[in-house]
């Protein structure tokens, strides 16, 4: 158990599928962890939602549980960070602080009509400029929209000053300052396709194309420095909140990819492939996402970002949708209880497909099954998905880039699955490392948040914290790789467009 006169930062850690509390000492190494799960709804085909009184409460509640279960006061809390699910969307009532609907989540593919009216306008190069996203349901401004579209006077008290929009960053701002800071960082604002990635700021003509009043918008804040206050009401004292960042920059952060070229893939519910570009904003030629990565001290970092929809969300599908499996953590086991992969090849197109194929009409689908196959090969073709659609984000990434990798760093939840990691490796060429610590989506904003109060002196500190556990090699002939990227390929056309021949 930690000791009474230790301090800590807080990280609050709210993603898709769970809330979460990390405690993290001057080391950079965890003191306690507190998890809960998060309901998620799917009110039709194509439309996933959460309660965001429920994240709320979730959040709150993990938070309590970490202090109170590691003796830890908040006294001994010296500052907290916020890393987010990014693009769900919240719109609330600022007197009452109730949610008007139910959060709108990033894999939510409701909105892919209203991105398909901004094209044939022929708006879509403005946004790509102006935000370095692709005009896509997957961001925020879209699934705004359509709030206000469909909630009863909402854009006419959204006019009046009535409400408030944020992603989840800034919905557990406003609940943890009681209702007082209305915040968000670029990070997060980055990814709503209302933000101009140039100058930092909200963008009038792009709120006035999607009919969104500006007095809906939170304030601009640093990734790292004064945000707001938690009210004492909620862990027995004041603490700072300075550090806020979405998942994927705050992995990126907490990788300690901080210099040019450094790239990170964190295996969640999506994968999320990022390389740091530096001061200045890279436009990709391969519908890559250009990002902003985090701000501070006045100085703006960017990022390039690759987007895989399904990728631990592929296992959960086969434990929750086909009941392959009873629990995620035996899928690497029955993967690989078959030498290969039997020919089957799942595309996990079930939302659609991010980068670089930008296809919400794709759809999943199952290929090359015979009398022979079984559940291992099915299970086993379900994490090579997740490694070939990661393959392909960072080919093109290289490309952009005009530079090889010289490894690739990775997180998250899968990340811990050796099978996965060495046929990542082996279809890439390059090393694939994992840290010893693998929740750096919470070390991120830790980091940031310690930043800012001091507690670590500066990105130097953080870089010579960052420590690997394993490092696997490519071992894959090159003749072989072809041959799996090639069947690959194949089964991706098969899936492109399915919804629309509906």
């Amino acid at each position: 158990m930690p000791a009474p006169s230790e301090q800590y930062v807080l990280a609050l850690d709210q993603g898709t599928t769970s809330a979460r509390a990390i405690l993290f000492d001057r080391q950079g190494s965890i003191q306690g962890v507190a998890q809960q799960e998060i309901t998620q709804h799917y009110p039709q085909p194509g439309w996933v939602e959460h309660d965001a009184d429920e994240i709320w409460q979730a959040q709150l509640a993990v938070a309590r549980a970490v202090l109170r279960d590691n003796g830890v006061s908040a006294a001994q809390i010296v500052a907290a960070g916020i890393t987010n699910q990014r693009e769900t969307t919240v719109l609330w009532d600022r007197s009452t602080g109730e949610p008007l609907h139910r959060a709108i989540v990033w894999q939510d593919r409701r909105t892919a009509g209203i991105c398909d009216e901004i094209t044939a306008a022929g708006h879509a190069e403005l946004f790509h400029e102006r935000t370095g996203l692709v005009v896509d349901a997957y961001f925020s401004g879209t699934k705004l929209k359509w709030l206000l579209d469909h909630i009863p006077g909402a854009r006419a008290r959204a006019e009046r000053g009535e409400l408030a929009f944020g992603t989840i960053d800034s919905w557990l701002a406003w609940k943890l300052s009681g209702g007082q800071a209305h915040v968000t960082d670029s990070s997060n604002a980055s990814r709503t396709l209302l933000f101009d990635i140039h100058r930092c700021c909200w963008d009038e003509e792009l709120l006035a194309l999607l009919d969104i009043p500006a007095a809906l918008l939170p304030r601009i804040v640093d990734s790292s420095g004064e945000i707001a206050t938690i009210a004492a009401e909620w862990l027995g004292a004041e603490i700072p909140l300075s550090g806020m960042a979405g998942d994927q920059q705050a992995a990126t952060f907490g990788q300690a990819c901080l210099e040019h070229g450094m790239a990170k893939n964190t295996y969640g519910t999506g994968c999320f492939l990022l390389m740091n570009t530096g001061r200045a904003p890279m436009v990709s030629s391969h519908r890559l996402l250009t990002t902003v990565g985090w701000q501070r001290q006045g100085h703006t970092t960017y990022l390039l970002e690759g987007s895989v929809f399904m990728g631990g969300a592929t296992v959960q599908w086969l434990r929750d949708g086909l009941g392959l499996i009873s629990s995620a953590d035996q899928i690497e086991a029955l993967a690989a209880s078959v030498p290969d992969n039997g020919g089957v090849y799942l595309v996990p197109a079930h939302t659609g497909l991010g980068a670089p194929y930008w296809d919400p009409f794709a759809r999943g689908a199952l290929f090359g099954l015979t009398r022979g196959t079984t559940r291992a090969h099915i299970a086993r073709a379900a994490l090579e998905a997740i490694a070939f659609q990661s393959a392909e984000v960072l080919q093109a990434m290289e490309n952009d880039a005009g530079q090889r990798l010289s490894e690739l760093r990775v997180d998250g939840g899968a990340a811990k699955n050796d099978l996965l990691m060495q046929f990542q490796a082996d279809l890439l060429g390059v090393p694939v490392v994992r840290p010893k610590i693998t929740e750096t989506t919470a070390l991120g904003a830790a980091y940031l948040a310690g930043l800012a109060v001091g507690f670590w002196r500066d990105e130097a500190e953080l870089t010579a914290l960052w420590q690997a556990e394993h490092r696997f090699e490519p071992a894959m002939a090159e003749g072989r790789r072809t041959e799996l990227f090639a069947d690959w390929h194949r089964a991706v056309e098969r899936s492109l467009h399915w919804a629309k021949a509906e």
